[in-house]
């Protein structure tokens, strides 16, 4: 099978991460993913897993945990969601690169004959997400890799990364995100998050959370049985060296160092210089991502409240700037009202603009939430247009952000790299 063959295959399964309206139960069943793996030869069982959870920064932390191991000397698996430009993005050995397209093409080949028996069951047809992930587990174990470092997509109790069991895992900051499927309270979505703690054995760690969220962790984690360690309490957050910029990915090496500490009560050590030298050497696109200079562009995901107001604060800390442009486009689920509550007040002018993506929300939309308060608001039919817009009206010490949606921030991406 070619690759093109392999991804017009992958995508002919229903990708939830571009639907807006579905039933989160019936559309999310890990008994279906659990009999493709089985199919497969449950390779999920081989791997030695961290799987986090949570709303923010869980991408960067997984890059911090797979890095430093990779520093270590291990061989790691590192699956992330979505993908900025390919999808092979998602699936990494580490120290290699993405996996390569013959593998990809070879692993979807195998996958099919499975994939085509389950549509004919009672459990219906898979999804990409799920295609995805079985290939993961595939690709992770016939490469032998030492540790995999998982990334739940929506969620976590349905999410099809939960089928795995892990040595270790933990919960990123929680805020208010797919409140129409995980729940309308802190608690209800920590609940949904929290159900990747499921054996006794393991060790969760905690981003500090709100109070509510923070409740909801700690029951789960004592009715498991699982010993939890808590960020600010049991793991103090220290002046780390790292490349990422804004103190919210602080806070997310310090939850990194404590899932790598925490192997060692499965007898793996991890030498200091190894923590500090992969935590130095980890880069993640999409965050504060300095795209270019003068004027200074910059590609940030943040596509919720809590995420944009970590933005704002590290843009005020991290930058000068004579005045800031915002090129802003969003999906129809996220609190736009929220994120634009912290980010518009400080732009001088907003472009608005829509990535190719049934979910986003048309730009017009998108205005009636913006007091202008004699801010200038236009719109722009795609985000290279955009882009090119706000580069056009930017002085050399402006500095352009671009935010709010990570297909956003894929699209900009790939025209720059043309």
């Amino acid at each position: 099978m070619s690759y093109l063959k392999a991804r017009e295959y992958l995508n002919s399964f229903i990708n939830y991460e571009r639907q807006n309206h579905y039933p989160y139960s019936s559309s999310f069943r890990l008994e279906r993913a659990r009999r493709l793996l089985q199919h497969l030869g449950s390779p999920q069982a081989a791997l030695r897993a961290i799987h986090i959870a949570g709303t923010k920064g869980k991408g960067s932390t997984c890059a911090f945990v797979a890095n430093v191991l990779k520093e270590a000397g291990f061989r790691v698996g590192l699956y992330t969601s979505p993908h900025l430009v390919d999808v092979r993005e998602r699936i990494r050995v580490l120290p290699e690169e993405k996996i390569a397209k013959k593998d990809f093409s070879a692993l979807i080949e195998r996958i099919k004959p499975q994939a085509e028996k389950l549509r004919r069951t009672r459990l219906g047809s898979l999804s990409y997400y799920e295609i995805l992930t079985a290939l993961a587990f595939l690709y992770f174990k016939e490469k032998r890799c030492d540790f995999t470092v998982l990334e739940t997509g929506i969620g976590g109790r349905l999410d099809a990364t939960n089928v795995v069991s892990s040595l270790v895992c933990a919960i990123m900051p929680i805020s208010y995100e797919h409140t129409r499927v995980l729940g309308n309270t802190l608690g209800k979505i920590a609940a949904e998050k929290a159900a990747i703690i499921k054996d006794k054995s393991q060790i969760v760690i905690t981003a500090p959370q709100r109070p509510a969220a923070l409740r909801v962790i700690r029951r789960r984690a004592k009715e498991i049985g699982a010993g939890l360690l808590e960020v600010g309490e049991d793991i103090r957050i220290t002046r780390l060296k790292i490349e990422l910029l804004g103190r919210h990915q602080i806070i997310n090496a310090t939850v990194a160092i404590g899932c790598l500490r925490a192997l060692r009560c499965f007898g793996v050590k991890i030498s200091p210089e190894a923590i500090k030298q992969g935590l130095k050497n980890t880069r993640w696109p999409g965050r504060l991502q300095v795209l270019s200079q003068r004027p200074k562009v910059i590609l940030d995901a943040a596509h919720n409240r809590a995420s944009a107001s970590a933005l704002k604060d590290a843009l005020e800390k991290l930058f000068k700037f004579r005045k800031l442009i915002l090129v802003f486009g969003v999906s129809q689920d996220k609190d736009v009202k929220g994120i634009l509550k912290e980010l518009a007040p400080q732009a001088a002018r907003i472009i608005l603009t829509k990535a190719n993506s049934p979910r986003a929300m048309q730009p017009e939309m998108i205005k009636s939430f913006i007091k202008t308060n004699g801010r200038v608001v236009s719109s722009s039919g795609n985000p290279q247009q955009a882009l090119k817009t706000a580069r056009q009206s930017a002085g050399p010490k402006d500095l352009i952000l671009v935010c709010g949606s990570l297909y956003l921030l894929g699209e900009v991406l790939k025209s720059e790299r043309q």
